[in-house]
């Protein structure tokens, strides 16, 4: 599970800009992540330049598990869903999850290779003529 996974050599204590710097995303990231819920925000401690918030190292984890799967395709309601299920046995529904993006991908890519191949034989077009507007510029007019 996300909360048992072994600590890193990262200080026990860390500030919203060590976070943010430790888990390679900006600071307003963090702050946008503890807005939609998917974050904890720590209470603030009292320390030597006044009460500021003190993450760990799990918080590090929850960043990278968001922000890897955000890379994978999944939308935040969907990582939510990912982290609440983190603490359960459901595996199904991780697998339901996992499929029902899989198909996403599988259309978006479909889509991505029908516009590259229109704009191949666009870029064929093109070459191919020297007169009159060229063929690319003409689709995009339209």
């Amino acid at each position: 599970m996300l909360a048992q996974n072994a600590a890193s050599s990262l200080p026990g204590r860390l500030t919203i800009a060590s976070l943010a710097s430790a888990a390679e995303v900006g600071v307003e990231t963090v702050r946008y992540y503890q807005r939609r819920g998917i974050l904890e925000t720590p209470e603030r401690e009292d320390g030597a330049g006044g009460a500021i918030r003190r993450y760990d190292e799990s918080h590090v984890r929850r960043l990278r598990f968001i922000r890897a799967a955000q890379a994978a395709g999944f939308t935040l309601e969907q990582i939510s869903e990912l982290l609440a299920l983190d603490a359960t046995s459901d595996r199904a529904r991780v697998r339901a999850l996992a499929a029902q993006q899989i198909a996403t991908l599988d259309a978006r890519i479909a889509a991505l290779e029908e516009a590259r191949a229109a704009l191949q034989q666009l870029a064929l077009a093109c070459h191919a003529g020297e007169a009159g507007p060229c063929p690319i510029l003409t689709a995009f007019d339209r």
